[in-house]
């Protein structure tokens, strides 16, 4: 599946009023181009911290859902926040890793998810509900099911390497901030 496709799929899944923390580097250049909105909280470094910024707006907004869009090079250099998010056990978050085996965002050089079950890491962790998605079908049909979930969820979406480059995010890190703060 190519990154653009599976991050439309997302996005059409879900029932538009939910908050999005999407990983830097292509996630969050692929999400603006696809769907540009103030419930987007868009990471332009912080190399990551997705899991863990969405983790703690699920705590300190349980009303709210939660999806955090990230990639497998993210993850595992934060591999510790499943353990966190498992442990906290935020029913209202969904985590979606789309997982290219490599660090796309900066040259394709290859990550350890090829041998690091990603998914298995997040069941053994405590996640909640833990899917994983071969296709658009299965993707949104997993979406949908665990926005009616009690969570925290994770959907592990293998894509492929490289594919267009979107542009960058249009907006300085003070306006991402500014328009996702008001729509929190």
């Amino acid at each position: 599946m190519k990154r653009s496709e599976t991050i439309e799929t997302v996005v059409d899944a879900l029932k538009g009023n939910e908050l999005i923390v999407s990983a830097n580097g292509m996630i969050s250049r692929e999400l603006h181009a696809t769907k540009d909105s103030p419930n987007n909280f868009y990471m332009l470094g912080s190399m990551g911290l997705a899991s863990s910024i969405g983790l703690g707006l699920a705590l300190s907004h349980p009303n709210k859902t939660i999806v955090i869009l990230d990639g497998d090079g993210n993850i595992l250099m934060k591999l510790g926040s499943l353990a966190t998010i498992g442990n906290l056990g935020p029913k209202n978050l969904i985590h979606i890793i789309l997982d290219n085996e490599c660090h796309d965002s900066t040259g394709g050089q290859p990550t350890v998810s090829n041998t690091t079950k990603l998914e298995k890491t997040a069941e053994a962790a405590g996640y909640k509900h833990v899917k994983r998605a071969k296709d658009m079908v299965t993707l949104k049909e997993s979406v949908t099911q665990l926005l009616d979930s009690t969570g925290p969820s994770l959907v592990l979406v293998k894509t492929e390497r490289g594919g267009k480059v979107p542009p960058r995010v249009a907006y300085e890190p003070e306006t991402i901030t500014r328009r996702f703060a008001a729509s929190v």
